[in-house]
């Protein structure tokens, strides 16, 4: 008799989560469409116009006292959050060269923080859909298996449905937030890695032209 009960609610618990994760699912691929259309959008105005050779770069840096620095950065193909950043550590060569570091440390870990929290979307997209796949999944499968011990062929195929559109819908929301994860870090990491290098070498000519 208890065990009927815990059965009853058990499965009443499942059911009742059908509908919820139906809607998750549905959110997810909302989620994942929007964020490929804004990757399709960042490539075009931003991927794009990237057209700073960093050695180049650094090459014109070289000996240039504040404001020749600045034109060098305005004039450069850096990205304009790339040059914002650049332009606010410039604008602070007379401070002391420990806070200068420190400012670029900052400046450089806003930069990181920003395009974390882009990549987390689709990071966390990719970990959860699959999940939630597996449940629309294996939900519907129990309503299933009575209704074949019933002979109810139509309910049975209905709940098969179901269980097949959402392990599809689960794969590739995920499969897709992967591949947008997967480009976009690639993307920031040399960002980063090129952001980080025109920092090291202003702080260096700040350094020089305070010397003097």
């Amino acid at each position: 008799m208890f065990s009927e009960a815990v059965k009853d609610v058990l499965r009443a618990v499942s059911s009742a989560l059908q509908i919820p994760t139906i809607v998750i699912l549905i959110l997810l691929i909302i989620i994942t469409v929007v964020m490929l259309g804004s990757i399709i959008g960042e490539f075009f105005t931003e991927r794009r116009t990237l057209k700073a050779r960093i050695p180049l770069l650094i090459d014109d840096m070289q000996g240039k006292s504040a404001d020749d620095l600045a034109e060098v950065i305005k004039h450069s193909g850096l990205l304009k959050r790339q040059k914002k950043a650049a332009l606010e550590l410039i604008s602070r060569s007379a401070y002391p060269d420990a806070t200068r570091e420190a400012l670029a440390r900052q400046l450089l870990a806003d930069e990181e923080n920003r395009y974390a929290s882009i990549t987390r979307i689709t990071d966390l997209v990719s970990r959860v859909a699959p999940m939630f796949g597996l449940m629309g999944t294996l939900i519907p499968l129990g309503p299933g298996l009575l209704a074949l011990g019933q002979g109810d062929t139509k309910t049975l195929s209905d709940s098969l449905l179901i269980a097949f559109d959402t392990t599809v819908a689960g794969l590739i929301s995920a499969a897709v937030a992967y591949i947008i994860s997967a480009a976009r870090k690639s993307w920031y990491e040399q960002y980063m890695v090129g952001l980080e290098t025109v920092m090291e070498t202003i702080l260096e000519e700040q350094s020089r032209e305070n010397s003097r």
